[in-house]
């Protein structure tokens, strides 16, 4: 069954998942910009959580021939989701989660705040654990050298940020499948060290453009582009990939911690030998329709036939573990979750704290004032987002939290 629409534009059309509503107006013109660049490749996909974001709208695949827009990849770069699955079941999980919730907040430090542990401060370690020092030095200290001998301006806070999980958007989550088994899902993404990276080149995408004479008009600014053989597009590339290892790796060190924190409440379980860990801001190198192309995903998850992918709703809503169908149409895409219908400004003004209790009944987490702008009236209805992409990918499991952690 075919769950997208066609619609034609002056440039390259545009195919979306939007079944489950009407893409906002400001999301639809920034699909049309991304749409009127020359190099876009066959279309421009859009899936069922789209809204507006900087540049491209958030909930985009872009495929391009020989160029990259910095902003479309955004400034979280390789923001993504990791899940393990437990042998634990809902009657193991300890009598207190509040208990719980807070041996994961001493575990791994989150959002702004210097006080949720001795040795947390700012959103990073006051002192790096040996652990995370290891990972840092044998897999990406080398690396980050060399990047910074390039481009000064990128450097800053880097090891210290490693395993931690920052605001907004991110959280960390004890679950449950349809089995009563125990899940830990966690989303983040490169931290500090991606937003510089990002920053940097978007800014100098921009400086870059103007100096260049264009056959065609740049409608946004925000998408400047980046050429193949440029030295800008390959120290670009090589910062991105560097920032994209960087989330993998810091999702996976996060993951260590909370295993241990759960461990600590619930000891002797055992985990899946495969875990799930898929960026969902990024870039690469893929074929298709015989091409080779950089597809951009910027809210966005591969969904590759077989390929095992996390859908998150909201705090209050749940989650869903799926496997691609590898539809080309899509870039072998599928939703990076259930996407926004109200800014966080909206939110803090339009969500009472009444509601947002009512909404997380039964979930141990946050229920204050500074989470408003996370709460599930913020986000669309995922089972509607996720009846939208029936033909992108299957569901294997459908998680329900138990405790939410955030920033």
């Amino acid at each position: 069954m075919t769950q997208f629409s066609v619609h034609q534009t002056h440039h390259a059309p545009l195919k979306l998942w939007d079944s489950a509503g009407p893409f906002e107006a400001g999301a639809m013109q920034q699909l049309r910009n991304v749409a009127s660049l020359p190099f876009i490749f066959r279309h421009v996909a859009g899936m069922p959580d789209v809204h507006w974001g900087m540049g491209a709208t958030v909930g985009s695949v872009i495929a391009t021939q020989r160029a990259i827009v910095p902003a479309a990849v955004g400034v979280d770069i390789g923001c993504g989701m990791m899940a393990v699955r437990t042998s634990l079941t809902a009657s193991q999980l300890p009598d207190s989660l509040a208990a719980l919730r807070a041996e994961i907040e001493r575990a791994v430090p989150k959002g702004m705040e210097s006080s949720q542990s001795a040795n947390h401060s700012k959103g990073g370690w006051a002192s790096t654990p040996n652990s995370v020092s290891r990972a840092w030095y044998d897999r990406f200290e080398d690396r980050w050298r060399k990047i910074v001998a390039k481009n000064p301006k990128v450097d800053g806070k880097t090891s210290d940020q490693l395993a931690s999980m920052g605001g907004g958007n991110h959280f960390i989550e004890v679950c449950l499948d349809e089995e009563q088994r125990v899940w830990a899902m966690l989303h983040s993404g490169s931290r500090g060290t991606g937003n510089r990276i990002g920053t940097y080149f978007i800014n100098a995408a921009k400086e870059a453009i103007v100096k260049e004479t264009l056959d065609f008009h740049l409608v946004d600014k925000d998408l400047a582009f980046l050429t193949e053989g440029s030295q800008l597009f390959d120290d670009y590339i090589e910062a991105m990939h560097f920032a994209q290892d960087y989330a993998m790796a810091n999702r996976e060190l996060m993951m260590v911690r909370v295993l241990e924190a759960l461990r600590k409440h619930a000891p002797g379980f055992k985990t899946d030998k495969a875990a799930i860990n898929c960026h969902h801001n990024y870039a690469t190198r893929e074929v298709h329709f015989g091409e080779q192309v950089w597809v951009t995903r910027k809210g966005a998850v591969s969904a590759r036939e077989g390929e095992l992918g996390i859908i998150p709703g909201s705090m209050g809503t749940g989650s869903f573990i799926v496997e691609g169908l590898g539809n080309q149409e899509s870039f072998c895409s599928c939703s990076h979750g259930a996407g926004r219908v109200m800014s966080r400004g909206q939110a803090k003004k339009l969500i009472s704290l009444e509601d947002h209790k009512a909404a997380m009944q039964g979930i141990e987490a946050r229920v204050d004032e500074g989470v408003l702008d996370e709460s599930p009236a913020a986000y669309k209805d995922i089972g509607a987002v996720m009846d939208a992409q029936q033909d992108l990918v299957r569901i294997r499991h459908r998680l329900r939290q138990v405790v939410n952690v955030k920033g």
